[in-house]
């Protein structure tokens, strides 16, 4: 059966029968298989490209969409879809040695497999590459310590991230090579503090796409634009609606820089690999009046969506996420406002695997550096009282998450909540407030007492052991209350979480200086070494990625269905254990950052521990050896050999 032209197939008449055209589908593909694997010749491949798109044209000329999904898989033509070779079906585990088709040019553009100069001369020969490259061959040691020199050479953080992002985009092993082995001088530079000022300026940065970007203006499609991803095995998805980006306010679209900076330390924190990591924005417009007059504004230019027709725009992208890639797939939400925040958790997290970092990562990181600063003040945790700057997400998820620590020591519930003090822009929280303000999750730790206005009275009133700060108010920690603190306790805890650095309640300096070097200081960004009276201390950065990266590996390990805040206080007290002596006497809360891979692949062990216990993991049969059953999964930054195996065969 020939068909020729256009014409050939809208002769074909919609009513015969959809047997009649699976029928020519089936032949057309088996046909084309037999070519492909008989010859070579381009004139050919062309023919069977030709006729699949014709068969493709006759399969949707019936409305039968899967018939068209089938001509295309069965040829599996070598025509490229964003560089790689297109497949309906997952990439295959391969060992280190890769069997790509890509051949030439092609393969020195694709990010995952380039290895710039350290392709050997045998593989320049066999893949079509000699010549492309410098005659130099260099190994990936030698390749580092290039990317080391440029990226020491750039003047700002911002120059820097640009250089990382197009090393990134041009050699993806060197760049996860790089951040894995230089953490401390490189997650400042991809996450926060400089991630904050990235977001500012992402529509002039902008430089190549990133991620999946969903408009709301495509609602009613959400699946067909997921199913555009060209990778199929993808296991943890970051989605923001950029609505709250770190405590710079509503970004809108350029709050993307967000989930990017998170799935690059999913992979270089906990080995997630690359391609199973996808990072999303949803785009339901912005009520930042700067970028909707930003001729450069990336995203949509008008208010905000809100109400049912929101509600429904995440529904749809929850479910195409599920639809596509499996009901076990991570969902890490992202940077929401408050109200969609707890909504959107309370609504999703018992149906599908997913949690809010904002609301459960911090918790789980504040709550370690509480647990580890107990080591110092020699008391129990319920023998504490916190005072909390701020009742958004962060803090309420750090005050449920304490509470619940307590509440394993043996104390009430609502006695673990006593000792807890919430203070927003309106004041204390307390019942029967005259401004009002008190409603949600702020309701379960509303006190009975007189309306005070002030952190400064509320500090002063109530004495606490600890105070936290994270809700983006620069300062909030006054010389008056950091002096205060410490003359209420010997050791006192200061916590100023709020990212980025200029918004931090007050400085690390200011911490030692104001308590006289008495206390147990963290800070959401990082902040140089402070000496103070000869002694040098090194304050802990309670960043969520000592928490994130290690929840994430261990719930894809183990196929974790649904999330129990169990996970992340399991997770903190994985994380204040690793804390040693000498950590603690240097002032640290938190383990080095050097040593934060160490971090998740714990987490993700004793995880894989506890969910067994606990029912959750949908993994059998269960792992014996869990830890070496999760580093079978994690990701090698070791080039891959694209020599293939060789033989002879037996003479006759």
């Amino acid at each position: 059966m020939a068909v020729t032209d256009s014409m050939s197939v809208k002769a074909v008449r919609r009513s015969d029968s959809t047997f009649v055209v699976e029928l020519y589908v089936k032949v057309v593909s088996a046909l084309g298989l037999f070519l492909r694997g008989s010859f070579e010749h381009t004139s050919i491949n062309m023919s069977l490209t030709t006729l699949a798109s014709v068969s493709r044209t006759l399969a949707k000329s019936f409305g039968i969409q899967r018939c068209a999904t089938l001509v295309s898989s069965g040829f599996h033509s070598t025509s490229r879809v964003d560089g790689r070779p297109k497949s309906p079906f997952p990439d295959p585990k391969k060992d280190m040695i890769n069997n790509t088709k890509i051949r030439g040019i092609d393969i020195l553009r694709d990010a995952k497999l380039n290895k710039g100069q350290a392709f050997t001369l045998k593989e320049r020969q066999l893949m079509g590459i000699h010549g492309l490259l410098p005659p130099v061959i260099i190994d990936q040691d030698t390749q580092l310590a290039r990317v080391m020199s440029n990226f020491n050479k750039r003047n700002t953080d911002i120059d820097k991230y640009i250089y990382l992002m197009a090393l990134y985009d041009r050699n993806e092993r060197l760049f996860y090579r790089a951040l894995c082995e230089y953490t401390e001088l490189m997650m400042p530079i991809v996450y926060t503090p400089t991630v904050g000022k990235v977001c500012q300026e992402y529509g002039l940065l902008y430089r190549k796409p990133r991620g999946l970007f969903l408009s709301i203006n495509d609602k009613g499609h959400l699946y067909q634009m997921v199913c555009n991803w060209p990778e199929n095995d993808v296991k943890a998805v970051v989605v923001t609606d950029g609505e709250r980006i770190l405590g710079l306010g509503d970004l809108g679209v350029n709050g993307m820089g967000i989930p990017i900076g998170k799935l690059s330390l999913y992979t270089a924190l906990g080995g997630i690999p690359p391609h199973e990591c996808l990072p999303v924005v949803l785009d339901v417009g912005t009520n930042n009046k700067t970028l909707l007059n930003d001729p450069l504004y990336i995203g949509k230019r008008t208010p905000r969506v809100t109400g049912p027709v929101y509600d429904e725009f995440i529904e749809e992208f929850v479910e195409a996420i599920v639809k596509r890639y499996g009901q076990s797939t991570l969902i890490q939400f992202e940077d929401f406002g408050n109200s969609n925040a707890f909504k959107i958790l309370e609504k999703y997290r018992q149906r599908y695997c997913c949690f809010n970092d904002d609301i459960q990562g911090t918790a789980s990181v504040a709550a370690a550096g509480i647990f580890a600063s107990l080591r110092i003040t020699k008391k129990k945790l319920s023998e504490n009282v916190f005072v909390m700057q701020g009742a958004g997400e962060a803090n309420i998820g750090i005050a449920n998450l304490l509470a619940l620590a307590m509440t394993e020591e043996g104390t009430p519930l609502q006695e673990a909540r006593d000792k807890i003090w919430m203070v927003d822009s309106k004041g204390l929280i307390v019942h029967g407030r005259p401004s009002g303000g008190i409603s949600g999750h702020k309701k379960d730790f509303a006190k009975k007492h007189r309306p005070i206005d002030t952190l400064e009275e509320v500090v002063k009133v109530v004495k606490p052991t600890a105070i936290i700060g994270a809700a983006a108010v620069p300062h909030a920690f006054t010389e008056t209350i950091l002096r205060d603190m410490a003359a209420f306790n010997e050791r006192p805890i200061i916590f100023a979480l709020s990212n980025p650095t200029s918004m931090a309640e007050c400085t690390a300096e200011e911490a030692y200086n104001f308590t006289e070097g008495r206390c147990v200081f963290a800070s959401g960004s990082p902040f140089d070494p402070v000496v103070y009276k000869g002694q040098t201390f090194y304050p802990g950065q309670g960043n969520n990625a000592y928490i994130f990266p290690g929840v994430a590996l261990g719930i894809i390990a183990f196929r974790v269905r649904h999330i129990h805040e169990s996970i992340f206080l399991r997770a903190a007290q994985t994380c204040a254990g690793l804390v040693t002596d000498d950590h603690l006497a240097q002032g640290r809360v938190y383990p080095p950052l050097s040593e934060i891979q160490n971090v998740s692949l714990c987490i993700a062990t004793e995880l894989g521990n506890n969910v067994y216990k606990e029912g959750l993991a949908m993994q059998y049969p269960e792992p014996k050896d869990k830890q070496a059953h999760i580093k079978s999964l994690m990701y090698s930054t070791a080039y891959e050999n694209f020599e293939p195996d060789t033989w002879d065969w037996p003479a006759k």
